[in-house]
């Protein structure tokens, strides 16, 4: 289906399946992890006038989270290799985060499949331009599970 805009004499053509998963004013992300070892996005981002963004996890396979646990970790780009790598060191009670990591900003709890999970985070202390990635946390999958994130002027 496609979308026909009218603005000053110009018509804007645009596919539906091409435009952005937020309005304008839509600070909420949806994504989903399977038993592959994929998140179904590899590029996430919110407007920069959200203060507050909703994100959910959803795992669609069907492995438990001791086999293929998945979760969405946000982190400035250069500090995800060391994250993961403390991660592993916290263990699976602790959702492979170590406890009270700064630079972790946000996060959502290991799920396993068929669980989903929401958390709410702050962008008070995020900028836009600035370089953020998600990633799991879970050994090894950090590999092929990442994308970036960002907030859009």
């Amino acid at each position: 289906m496609k979308k026909t805009h009218y603005l000053a004499g110009l018509v804007l053509m645009s596919a539906t399946a091409a435009m952005p998963a937020f309005a304008a004013d839509d600070c909420t992300i949806e994504i989903n992890s399977n038993d592959a070892m994929q998140f179904d996005q590899t590029e996430l981002s919110v407007p920069a006038t959200c203060e507050e963004v909703t994100l959910t996890l959803h795992h669609t396979g069907a492995m438990p989270k001791a086999a293929m646990g998945h979760n969405v970790v946000l982190s400035k780009t250069d500090d995800m290799q060391a994250i993961a790598t403390d991660g592993m060191a916290a263990g699976a009670d602790n959702d492979y985060i170590k406890v009270d990591d700064e630079r972790v900003i946000a996060h959502t709890k290991l799920i396993g499949g068929g669980e989903s999970d929401t958390i709410k985070f702050s962008t008070a202390d995020l900028k836009a331009g600035d370089d953020y990635s998600f990633f799991c946390s879970f050994p090894g999958h950090i590999g092929i599970m990442k994308g970036t994130f960002s907030l859009t002027e």
